[in-house]
């Protein structure tokens, strides 16, 4: 299963990339990384990963806003918000848009596991 990884943060999209290297997760395979939505499109629609993880507020385009885009192209895409604001009403936007699950920033590799266990099961 391919995964796309987006957040402007060099070290938590890293962070997620080395989680993937935990034998519980050898289906998924990083396909790109993108430090803002608009990035993230256009790799989106190059690579047509099944799962995203998304981080909420970033440059040049939201998380919010890149879900919604990514939703449209792919209704069938997971996407995981995984973002440092504890803003309920912020996540509940991104569910709103289209995205199927929320973890908030620091999370353990456990959560992050679980996650991708429970998005790519459903």
């Amino acid at each position: 299963m391919k995964l796309l990884i987006v957040d402007d943060s060099m070290i938590i999209r890293n962070r997620i990339a080395r989680v993937l290297e935990d034998p519980r997760m050898s289906h998924i395979r990083v396909v790109g990384m993108a430090p803002n939505g608009v990035d993230a499109i256009e790799l989106f629609k190059m690579h047509k990963p099944k799962l995203v993880t998304m981080d909420i507020t970033m440059p040049e385009m939201d998380g919010v806003e890149c879900t919604e885009q990514m939703v449209r192209l792919n209704p069938d895409c997971n996407i995981l918000v995984v973002s440092a604001l504890s803003d309920k009403a912020t996540a509940l936007k991104a569910l709103i848009k289209g995205a199927r699950g929320f973890i908030y920033k620091p999370f353990s590799d456990e959560q992050l596991i679980n996650a991708f266990v429970e998005l790519t099961n459903s």
